[in-house]
């Protein structure tokens, strides 16, 4: 069955997402940190449209495709650097909120690689693009 698609009946909403991508576009995270958190936090939410489209641009940006294959077990390698690692546990505990939400081991990790700035960032990255995923999965968003 078909879903209404809100890019089409509501896109002032999607303009209001567009803005907050506007302001990540010029925050300090690399390519690399955007790209594991949107991969990341898809997988996660299970949202195949996102998925596909944020691996597809991650490839075509230059990631290592053997880091996205084994991004769902990134604990058991040492193919992220201790940064990304930090990312990652943010990306997991803000994206399943209802186990710990941000825990203060993690909390603290952050702040010791990250300014105020870029936690901030990290955060906002990671609320959009959870954002997207409901979007997305709600909708029954088509793979392009």
């Amino acid at each position: 069955m078909e879903r209404i698609q809100i890019d089409v009946a509501e896109p002032a909403a999607y303009e209001a997402m567009f803005a907050l991508e506007g302001y990540l576009a010029k925050s300090k995270l690399s390519t690399t940190q955007k790209n594991l958190i949107k991969i990341r936090t898809s997988q996660i939410n299970g949202c195949a449209f996102c998925i596909d489209m944020h691996i597809k641009e991650a490839v075509k940006e230059g990631e290592n495709p053997r880091r996205i294959y084994v991004l769902d077990g990134w604990r058991k390698t040492d193919l992220f650097s201790d940064e990304e690692v930090v990312i990652l546990k943010m990306t997991e505990e803000l994206t399943v909120l209802n186990e710990n939400g941000l825990t203060d081991a993690t909390y603290q990790e952050a702040i010791h690689h990250f300014d105020e700035q870029t936690f901030s960032q990290i955060v906002m990255m990671i609320v959009t693009i959870n954002a997207w995923n409901r979007i997305a999965i709600s909708t029954h968003k088509p793979l392009p």
